[in-house]
C-alpha cells in the first residue's frame, strides 16, 4: 500500500449507464478543377448500450470489508465499511428516481447492518417476480440484456426497522467516497454501530429510485408492512468483549512468551534436556522393545549439537545415547525417518529421486576411454525440479506433521507466542532421508555421503502463535526485523497456518523485532463512546488537522433510533470545529476525519 493515502468525494463514469445512438456523415463534394463527382452523402447509424451491475456483483468486485468475515472482536463502536474494486460503481446509478447520473446523484448503494435476531432471511427470485411476494418494492424496468427469469437474491426487512436504520439522502451522499492508494477504489460505509454482545450482519443492498423528496419509499404503512430490498453482497461477525479484540490478544500473548520448552520439571537429571527443548516421548525399539526417550523437533531455542553423520542407510544410526540420563536421543532419527516416509508418500517424487541417483552413479562411475573416436553424449545428473520443489518445501516445513513440530501440547498453550530458531542440522537429516530412496548399497550411502542434499545453513528464526488471534483476524500481517528499527527487515519465508488457531512464520536472519499488524484495508472507520454517555448513547470524536495531527474535538453527540450515527449532524458538527462550511465538507472530508488506522503491536528481543 502505497504511504500517502487520498480521499475523493466520488468518482462518476465517463459515460453513464444508458442506450446510445452514433450517426455518421460523410458528404463526398467536387474537388475543383482536378476532381469532379456527382454530389453524394454517405449516412449510417448505429445503436450500443453502456451497461452495469444492477442485481448482482461480478466475482471479485468486493475487495475486503470490516470488520472481517467470521470475525470476532469489540467492534461496537467501528461503522463496518466495504471496498469495492471499481472506483466508479456507487455513483454508476442513482438513488433517485432519475434518468442518467448527474452531478448531484446520490450513490445507489447502501450498507446496511442487523444485529441479532434482526437479520432477515436470504432468499433468491426472479426479476419477474421480484415485485410480488407480500414485500413491498417498486416493480424494476429492465434494461437491455435483463430477462425476467434471471435470478436476484432479497431480503424482506419490517417497515418499523427499515425505517430506523435507514440513512437519509444527505447521510447517503456522504457514506461513500473513493480511495486512493496506488489505485483507486469505491468504499460504502454503513450508518449504524453494531450492538454489543452479538452477532452482526451486514447487506450491501441496491437503494436505485427508491429515494424521493421525503427520503426513502418504504411503501404503506401498515401493520406487519415489509419492504424488500435487492441484496448484492454480505458477511458477518460477532461484538463480544474486549478479551477477543486484536491489541488485546496480542498484548496478552506477550505476558506468556517463554522460550520453546516445557517447564521445569523438579528432576535435575531432566533440566539440561528440558532447557534445551528436548521433550520425553514413547519409543518402540526395533527388536520390539519400549522406552521412553528425549526428543527435540526442528525448533530449538539454543545451538544445536553437531551432528555429521549423513548419508546413513538407517535411522538408528543417528540415534544418540545420552549415559546420565540413561535415555536416547531420537530427535534426528526421527527427522530422518519422517523424511525418507514422505517421499516414498509421493510416489511421482519417490521414482525422480531414484532415477536421479542411478544417473548420477552412472555419470560417476563412467569410464571415458580417450581417443575415442565419436563424441560421447553426457549423462545429466541435474536433480529434477520436481524433487528440488520438494526439498525445498521441506527446507520450510511445509508437509512436517504438526506433531513433529509441537511434540507436546505444554510446548504451545492457549494464549501464547513461543520465539524460536530452526535447527540446520533436524533439516539436513530430514532431506538426508527424503533423498535415501535407492540407497541400498555401502557404495550408495558413501556416494550420497559426499554429494548431501543442499541446505541452506543460514539461520532461520521466527515464532509460533497459538492465539485466537489466529481466526479471529484472518489477514494479520507479520513483519520481521533484525534490529529495534525498520531499517533491517528480515525475508519472510514461510507464513502459514498450521491448525485454526496456530500461526507459524519464519524469517531469514535473527529475529530482533517482530510484529503484527492488521492489513491496511483494515483500516476502519469509528466513534469514540462517551465514558459517561454509555447508557444514553452518546460519543464524540477527536479530529485531524491538515497535517494529520491530533486536532480539535467535536461536541458530545446522540446516537440515532438502533445505534444509527446522525451522519450529516456529524459531518456538520465536524465542520464547524474545523470551521470550514457544511457546503463542502463532502464524502471525502468526513471520511478523513472518521478513519482509523490499522492497529500494530511490536516483540523486540531483549539483548
Amino acid at each position: 500500500m502505497a504511504d500517502d493515502l487520498t480521499f475523493l468525494a466520488y468518482r462518476r463514469p465517463s459515460l453513464p449507464l444508458g442506450d446510445y445512438t452514433i450517426k455518421a456523415t460523410q458528404d463526398l463534394r467536387s474537388v475543383a478543377p482536378a476532381t469532379k463527382v456527382d454530389p453524394t452523402t454517405f449516412e449510417t447509424t448505429r445503436t450500443f448500450s453502456v451497461s452495469g451491475e444492477r442485481f448482482t456483483l461480478t466475482p471479485g468486485t468486493v475487495r475486503s470489508v470490516f470488520p472481517p468475515n467470521g470475525s470476532l472482536g469489540e467492534h461496537s463502536a467501528v461503522l463496518p465499511h466495504m471496498v469495492l474494486d471499481r472506483a466508479t460503481l456507487p455513483w454508476e446509478r442513482s438513488a433517485t428516481a432519475q434518468t442518467g447520473t448527474p452531478a448531484t446523484a446520490p450513490p445507489w448503494l447502501a450498507l446496511l447492518v442487523f444485529s441479532g435476531d434482526e437479520e432477515p432471511i436470504r432468499k433468491t427470485v426472479t426479476l419477474g417476480t421480484l415485485a410480488s411476494g407480500g414485500a413491498y418494492i417498486p416493480a424494476p424496468v429492465l434494461e437491455r440484456g435483463q430477462n425476467g427469469s434471471d435470478p436476484v437474491n432479497v431480503i424482506d426487512v419490517p417497515r418499523s426497522l427499515l425505517v430506523s436504520i435507514m440513512p437519509s439522502r444527505s447521510d447517503l451522499e456522504r457514506l461513500a467516497h473513493v480511495r486512493l492508494a496506488g489505485e483507486e477504489t469505491a468504499v460504502v460505509i454503513a450508518n449504524r454501530l453494531p450492538a454489543p454482545g452479538v452477532s452482526s450482519t451486514v447487506h450491501l443492498v441496491s437503494v436505485e429510485g427508491r429515494y424521493g423528496a421525503s427520503g426513502f419509499d418504504g411503501g404503506p404503512d401498515t401493520p406487519g408492512a415489509l419492504v424488500r430490498l435487492v441484496t448484492l453482497a454480505g458477511w458477518r461477525f460477532s461484538c463480544v468483549a474486549k478479551e477477543s479484540t486484536f491489541p488485546y490478544l496480542v498484548r496478552a500473548l506477550a505476558h506468556e512468551g517463554r522460550p520453546f520448552r516445557l517447564p521445569d520439571s523438579g528432576e535435575p537429571a531432566a533440566e539440561p534436556f528440558l532447557r534445551q527443548g528436548y521433550v520425553p516421548v514413547a519409543h518402540t525399539l526395533r527388536q520390539g522393545g519400549r522406552t521412553a526417550s528425549w526428543y527435540r523437533g526442528p525448533f530449538v531455542t539454543g545451538d544445536s549439537p553437531a551432528d555429521t553423520r549423513f548419508g546413513v542407510r538407517t535411522p538408528d544410526e543417528l540415534l544418540r545415547y545420552h549415559p546420565s540420563a540413561g535415555m536416547l536421543d531420537i530427535g534426528y532419527a526421527a527427522a530422518w525417518q519422517l523424511g525418507r516416509l514422505l517421499t516414498l508418500q509421493h510416489a511421482a517424487v519417490a521414482r525422480s529421486v531414484y532415477t536421479w541417483k542411478r544417473r548420477r552413479a552412472m555419470a560417476e562411475g563412467r569410464d571415458e576411454p580417450s581417443g575415442h573416436p565419436l563424441e560421447i553424449a553426457g549423462i545429466d545428473d541435474a536433480m529434477p525440479d520436481d524433487v528440488r520443489s520438494f526439498l525445498d518445501d521441506l527446507a520450510r516445513l511445509r508437509g512436517v506433521p504438526y506433531r513433529y513440530l509441537v511434540p507436546d501440547e505444554r510446548l504451545l498453550p492457549v494464549e501464547t507466542i513461543r520465539f524460536l530458531r530452526l535447527d540446520p542440522r533436524w533439516i539436513a537429516h530430514l532431506l538426508d532421508g527424503a533423498t535415501s530412496v535407492g540407497r541400498v548399497t555401502r557404495a550408495d550411502a558413501d556416494r550420497d555421503r559426499l554429494r548431501p542434499p543442499p541446505v541452506d545453513t543460514s539461520k532461520v528464526t521466527g515464532a509460533l502463535i497459538r492465539s485466537d488471534l489466529v481466526p479471529g483476524y484472518p489477514g494479520l500481517l507479520v513483519d520481521g526485523y533484525a534490529s529495534a528499527d525498520e531499517s533491517e527487515p528480515l525475508p519472510l519465508l514461510r507464513l502459514e497456518r498450521l491448525s485454526p488457531t496456530v500461526l507459524l512464520c519464519l524469517f531469514k536472519g535473527v529475529l530482533g523485532r517482530l510484529d503484527l499488524r492488521q492489513p491496511p484495508e483494515e483500516q476502519h472507520f469509528g466513534v469514540e463512546p462517551s465514558p459517561e454517555g454509555q447508557a444514553t448513547g452518546r460519543f464524540g470524536k477527536t479530529l485531524r488537522a491538515a497535517d494529520g495531527s491530533p486536532g480539535p474535538s467535536i461536541p458530545s453527540q446522540t446516537l440515532g433510533a438502533s445505534r444509527t450515527v446522525p451522519v450529516t449532524a456529524l459531518a456538520n458538527a465536524m465542520a464547524e470545529t474545523l470551521r470550514v462550511s457544511p457546503s463542502v465538507f463532502d464524502s471525502a472530508a468526513f471520511a478523513r476525519q472518521m478513519i482509523e488506522t490499522a492497529e500494530r503491536i511490536t516483540f523486540l528481543r531483549i539483548p
